[in-house]
């Protein structure tokens, strides 16, 4: 089967079931783990599949999940405006927009501070969608 037919014809929760499968090593244990903790964090969490990997979307992206030979990144999508009093961000922390918790063979991430912050990144989307102004149609004069 294609790519392409994969992606089109198994849900997005079976296809990051099989990423994680295919990372037999510390990499498939975390994006485990890191996955149960963005769905515990809201039950309204939607899993998707873009960009050859999960994303995790509630009002918008939450984050991406990356896996590295070194390490297992999580890009939060709005990350510059999610508050993050535990410091748990790491990486890209210069950029106006993203920011990424880049996870180490050997590191354990506080679960409750990474609920924490999944929570707020989804309140910064939900801001977001009522800050956008929607499009009225216009009458013609």
């Amino acid at each position: 089967m294609k790519k392409a037919e994969t992606a089109a014809t198994q849900s997005a929760s079976t296809l990051i079931d099989e990423k994680i499968a295919t990372l037999a090593d510390w990499r498939g244990n975390t994006l485990s783990r890191m996955r149960k903790l963005i769905l515990a964090a809201d039950p309204d969490v939607i899993e998707e599949w873009k960009w050859s990997g999960p994303v995790w979307s509630n009002n918008g992206i939450i984050c991406t999940g990356e896996t590295y030979k070194a390490a297992v990144k999580l890009t939060f999508a709005k990350g510059a405006s999610v508050n993050d009093p535990s410091k748990l961000f790491n990486s890209s922390l210069e950029g106006n927009v993203r920011r990424a918790l880049d996870i180490h063979e050997g590191e354990e991430v506080d679960a409750d501070a990474f609920k924490s912050l999944v929570r707020a990144a989804i309140a910064v989307n939900k801001s977001s969608a009522k800050a956008t102004p929607k499009k009225v149609k216009s009458e013609a004069w």
